[in-house]
C-alpha cells in the first residue's frame, strides 16, 4: 500500500479515537450503573473497539516512513494499550474471571473472533535489532568460550559381557540370511515368470483388451468427479482454491515492498536525526543570545512592577515552581505576590496539624463515605492514559489531520516542525541559566535597596529543611558494584541461570476460539478455556506490558505469573514465546536449577542480587521458575530433600517487592501439580493464576492439521482429521507433537504419493500414551476455585456478594453485635 493510504488508515483510526474519548470523558460524570451485566457490556464494547483502533495504528506505525509522523504515532498507540490493559484490568475486577466471552459484542460490531485476537507490535523487535544483536552475540560468545574450556571427556570403552557380545554377533547373522533369503525367492519368482509366458489366444487377448478399458474408463471417471466434488466445494467456499496455498506473485512483491519500506524507514531516521542535531546548533547559535537578553529584560521588568505594587523586591520562584516561567504567566505581578505567600501560608499550615483535627476530617471523611457507598454503583477506575491520549488527538486534529503534504512526496522530514520543538527545550536550557543570574543580580538589588528589609531567606531555609525529610528510603547494597555487566552475565551463563530463548512465536501457541462460553456461562456453568483464551490473556498479562516502557509504567502492575496445567498443555513453550516475541531475556530459577549452586544465606542472596540485577540492566527480562510448586510444598517429599526445593520461599517474594513500574521484569512460574504447594503462600507469590486446559475439539481438529503439514505431511481426504480430533480427547498438544512425529516419518513422506495417510495410522501410537482424564482436569479445576479469583468468581455465581456488599458502615456494626 502507498503511504497515502496510510495515512487515511491513521485518520480513520484517529476519528474512532475521537468518538471513544468523547464517550469516555462526558462534559459531566456519568453516573454509578447498578447493573452489573450492563456495566460489562460496556466495558467489552469498548475493550472491543480499543483493540481495532491498536490493530489499525501498528499497521500504520509499521509501514509509514515519516519520521516525526511515526514519533506521534507511537505516542497514540502506547496509549491506545495501555487503555486496553486497564480495560482488561476492570473486566477481571468486575466479572471475577481472567477469560471473557463477548460473542454479542462481535455480532453487534459485525466482526469475527480472529478480529479479537491481540496484535504483537513488530516494533518490540525492530526498533531494538541492534542491541538484541548484541546480547544475543555475547551470549553466544559465552556459550563458546564455555565449550572451550570444558575438557573433553575421554571416551569410555564399556566392559561386554559374553552373553550381550553373542546376542549382537546372531541379530547381525540372522540379518544376513534375511537378507540372503529375500534375494533367493525374488529370483526364483523371475525364474518361474519366465516359464510360465505362453503365446496368448485371440480370446485371452479381448478379455485383456476389456479389462484394461475398465480399468480406465474407472480412472477417467473418478478423476473427473472428483475435480468437479472439488470445484463445488470451493464455489461453496468449504475448501481453499490450491493456487491460494501457495503465495501468488501480488503477495511476494508486496513482501518485498515492506521490506523496503523498513529500509526507507531508516534512511529517514537517520537523516531526521542528523537535522536535529544541526538545527538544535543553529538555533542555539543565532537566537541563543537574543532568547536570554529578552528573558532578563522581562524578569528585570517584573522586579520594578513588584516593586512599584508592594513597595519591596520579590522573592525568585523556585526551580521546583518553575523558575521564571512561572513569571511570565499572563498576571499581574500584585498577583503573583498574592500567589506566593499563599503558597507559603499554606506550607506554614500544613505541617503542625493536630490529632484533633485529623480526627475530625477522618470523622467527617468516613460519614460522607457511607453516604457514598450507599448510593454508589458501578464505576470505571481512573485512567493514566485518557489524558495522553486527549493531547495526542488534539495534536492531531489541530496539526496533522489537514496538513498538506503534496510537496512532501518521499514523506521526509520537515525542519520547520524541529525548530518548532527545539526552540522550547532550547529556551528551558537558558532559563536555567539565566534563573542564577537574576537570582544573584536580585540578592544584590536587595542588599543595595532594601538594607532595612532583608532577611527574607528564613522561608527557603524552612524549605530546605523539609526537603530533607524525604530521604527516608534506602538504597540496596550492590554485593558486585566492582563487576562488570560481562562477568556477570558470564557467570549466570555458566552456573546455567541464564539462558538463550527458543526462536518459538506466540502464534504457534495453536488453539481455537472458545464458541460455547458464552452459552455456558448463561446456563450458569462456568467453562473451560480455550487455548486461544490463554494465548490473548498472555498477550495482555506478559507481551504488551514487557515490550513497551511507557506501557509498563503506567499500566496495571502484573508482577509474576503462575502457568498451571498438566504436563504437555505448551507452559513451556509459551514462557520461551514470551521471550522471543518481547526480546526479553530468560533467567532460570527453577529448584532443579538452582540445586547445589551458591550454597548458604550469603550464597542465596548473591544469586537473587545477580540475577535480578542483570535482569534490571538487560531489560526487558523474564525470571522462569520451573515445577513452581516445589518452592511451597507443604511437605517435601524423601527424593528430593537434598535438592532443598523451598529455599527460595522466604527471599524471592521480598526481591519481587522490589521490582517497580520502571523495571520489566516478568517472574512466571510453571506448574503441573499445583495440588501439592501450599496455596496461600503460592497465591500471595503469584498475582495472576492462569489454569491452561487441554485443548478443546476445535483446538484439537486445528493442531493435528498444523502437526501433520509441519513434519511434511499430507492432509487429503484419506485422512479423517474430524474422527482423529474426536478420539483424542484427552490429550494434550504435546501427546498429539509425539505421535506425529512417530508416525510421519521420512520414509511415510516419501510414501505418501502411491498411499496417502489415514487416521487409523495415528490410533496406535495414541493407544500407547497415557491421556489426562477428566478426573485430573475436574482436581485442578477444583484447585483453581480455591485461588481469590476462584472464590470471587464463586460468590458472584452464587449471588453471595450482591447480598453482602450493601451491608457496610453501621449496619455491618449493628449484625456483629448481634
Amino acid at each position: 500500500m502507498s503511504q497515502r493510504t496510510y495515512n487515511q488508515l491513521w485518520a480513520d483510526a484517529q476519528l474512532e479515537l475521537s468518538r471513544l474519548l468523547i464517550e469516555e470523558l462526558p462534559a459531566e460524570p456519568p453516573r454509578p450503573e447498578k447493573d452489573r451485566v450492563v456495566f460489562f457490556q460496556r466495558l467489552a464494547m469498548l475493550y472491543v473497539r480499543y483493540i481495532q483502533i491498536f490493530r489499525q495504528l501498528e499497521k500504520v506505525y509499521d509501514q509509514s516512513v515519516h519520521p516525526q509522523k511515526r514519533r506521534v504515532i507511537r505516542a497514540t498507540l502506547d496509549g491506545v494499550i495501555g487503555r486496553v490493559l486497564e480495560l482488561k484490568n476492570e473486566m477481571v475486577e468486575k466479572e471475577f474471571s481472567e477469560y471473557h466471552y463477548m460473542d454479542d459484542v462481535l455480532h453487534d460490531l459485525k466482526l469475527t473472533p480472529a478480529d479479537l485476537e491481540i496484535p504483537i507490535p513488530r516494533y518490540f523487535i525492530s526498533d531494538r535489532s541492534k542491541e538484541l544483536q548484541e546480547r544475543q552475540t555475547m551470549l553466544t560468545d559465552i556459550m563458546k568460550m564455555m565449550e572451550v574450556t570444558e575438557s573433553p571427556q575421554p571416551l569410555i570403552t564399556k566392559d561386554m559381557s559374553q552373553e550381550e557380545a553373542i546376542k549382537i554377533i546372531q541379530m547381525a547373522e540372522r540379518a544376513r540370511q534375511g537378507r540372503l533369503r529375500a534375494t533367493l525367492k525374488e529370483e526364483s519368482r523371475n525364474m518361474n515368470r519366465m516359464y510360465v509366458t505362453k503365446d496368448p489366444g485371440a480370446a485371452a487377448i479381448e478379455l485383456a483388451i476389456v479389462c484394461i478399458q475398465k480399468v480406465w474408463r474407472g480412472y477417467v471417471h473418478r478423476k473427473r468427479t472428483k475435480i468437479a466434488r472439488d470445484e463445488e466445494m470451493i464455489f461453496l467456499g468449504m475448501i481453499m482454491d490450491p493456487k491460494y496455498q501457495v503465495p501468488c506473485p501480488a503477495e511476494i512483491t508486496a513482501q518485498a515492498n515492506e521490506a523496503c519500506t523498513r529500509i526507507k524507514q531508516e534512511e529517514h531516521d537517520k537523516d531526521y536525526q542528523k537535522s536535529v542535531v544541526a538545527v538544535t546548533n543553529q538555533l542555539r547559535d543565532v537566537e541563543g543570545s537574543d532568547m536570554s537578553n529578552t528573558m532578563k529584560t522581562q524578569i528585570r521588568q517584573w522586579f520594578i512592577e513588584c516593586r512599584n505594587a508592594t513597595g519591596s523586591f520579590p522573592d525568585y520562584p523556585d526551580e521546583e515552581d518553575g523558575g521564571s516561567a512561572f513569571i511570565f504567566a499572563e498576571k499581574n505581578p500584585q498577583q503573583l505576590m498574592e500567589e506566593i505567600a499563599a503558597k507559603e501560608e499554606e506550607e506554614a499550615n500544613n505541617k503542625p496539624k493536630g490529632k484533633e483535627e485529623k480526627k475530625e476530617k477522618g470523622k467527617k471523611d468516613k460519614g460522607k463515605g457511607d453516604e457514598e457507598e450507599e448510593e454508589a454503583g458501578l464505576k470505571m477506575l481512573p485512567s493514566a492514559f485518557l489524558s495522553d491520549l486527549e493531547v495526542q488527538n488534539k495534536n492531531f486534529a489541530d496539526f496533522w489531520q489537514n496538513r498538506d503534504e503534496s510537496r512532501n512526496f518521499n514523506q521526509r522530514h520537515e525542519v520547520e516542525l524541529i525548530k518548532e520543538e527545539k526552540r522550547k527545550v532550547i529556551e528551558a536550557e537558558i532559563r536555567l541559566q539565566v534563573d542564577e543570574q537574576m537570582r544573584q543580580e536580585l540578592a544584590e538589588l536587595k542588599l543595595t535597596v532594601d538594607k532595612d528589609k532583608g532577611g527574607k531567606t528564613k522561608g527557603n531555609a524552612k524549605k530546605k529543611k523539609g526537603s530533607k525529610s524525604g530521604k527516608k528510603k534506602k538504597k540496596e547494597k550492590d554485593l558486585t558494584s566492582d563487576r562488570t555487566l560481562e562477568s556477570l552475565c558470564q557467570e549466570l551463563v555458566e552456573q546455567g541461570l541464564l539462558k538463550q530463548a527458543n526462536e518459538v512465536r506466540l502464534q504457534d501457541f495453536l488453539g481455537d476460539y472458545s464458541y460455547l462460553g458464552t452459552t455456558l456461562r448463561q446456563n450458569d456453568i462456568e467453562p473451560m478455556p480455550s487455548l486461544s483464551d490463554v494465548r490473548q490473556v498472555l498477550s495482555l498479562y506478559a507481551v504488551l506490558p514487557l515490550g513497551s516502557q511507557v506501557v509498563h509504567e503506567k499500566a496495571p502492575l502484573i508482577k509474576a505469573i503462575l502457568l498451571a496445567g498438566p504436563a504437555g498443555v505448551g507452559k513451556k513453550m509459551l514462557v520461551h514465546a514470551i521471550c522471543h516475541e518481547t526480546g526479553a531475556n530468560l533467567f532460570d530459577l527453577s529448584p532443579l536449577t538452582t540445586a547445589g549452586k551458591y550454597p548458604g544465606k550469603s550464597g542465596l542472596a548473591m544469586m537473587l542480587h545477580m540475577v535480578f540485577k542483570v535482569a534490571r540492566l538487560l531489560q526487558p527480562s523474564v525470571i522462569w521458575i520451573e515445577d513452581a510448586e516445589k518452592m511451597f510444598y507443604k511437605k517435601v517429599p524423601k527424593e528430593e530433600k537434598e535438592l532443598d526445593p523451598k529455599r527460595l520461599k522466604k527471599d524471592l517474594p521480598k526481591s519481587l517487592k522490589l521490582i517497580k513500574g520502571e523495571d520489566r521484569v516478568l517472574i512466571i512460574g510453571t506448574t503441573k501439580d499445583p495440588l501439592s504447594a501450599d496455596i496461600k503462600s503460592l497465591c500471595k507469590m503469584y498475582s495472576k493464576i492462569i489454569l491452561i486446559p487441554r485443548p478443546d475439539y476445535g483446538s484439537r481438529y486445528i493442531l493435528w492439521k498444523q502437526l501433520i503439514n509441519k513434519q511434511g505431511g499430507d492432509v487429503t481426504r484419506a485422512l479423517d482429521l474430524s474422527s482423529l480430533a474426536k478420539i483424542s480427547d484427552g490429550y494434550t498438544p504435546g501427546h498429539l507433537v509425539r505421535v506425529v512425529q512417530s508416525v510421519v516419518t521420512k520414509r511415510r513422506i516419501l510414501l505418501q504419493a502411491n498411499r496417502p495417510l489415514t487416521a487409523a495410522e495415528f490410533v496406535a501410537p495414541l493407544a500407547k500414551i497415557d491421556p489426562i482424564f477428566q478426573e485430573e482436569e475436574e482436581a485442578l479445576k477444583n484447585w483453581y476455585a480455591k485461588t481469590p479469583l476462584g472464590k470471587k468468581r464463586i460468590k458472584a455465581a452464587t449471588g453471595k456478594d450482591e447480598e453482602v456488599a450493601p451491608v457496610k458502615g453501621k449496619s455491618a456494626k449493628k449484625k456483629e453485635k448481634k
